[in-house]
């Protein structure tokens, strides 16, 4: 079973982009861009990506 981690490895500002494209399979640029679109675009992806700071642990931490 897959979890979302926070990346510490692939990580700009908290890791969130960087797991969530390793969760989802992609490169993080794709989704580091489609947040930076999200947040401009709809105002709401600043929240979500801090509320997803907090809450999402690092690997390392639970394993």
């Amino acid at each position: 079973m897959k979890k979302l981690y926070k990346s510490k490895t692939d990580k700009k500002i908290c890791g969130v982009c960087g797991g969530l494209a390793d969760y989802l399979q992609v490169d993080p640029t794709i989704v580091r861009l489609l947040m930076f679109l999200f947040v401009w675009c709809v105002g709401i992806g600043l929240a979500v990506y801090i509320a997803a700071a907090l809450i999402m642990p690092f690997k390392d931490e639970v394993e």
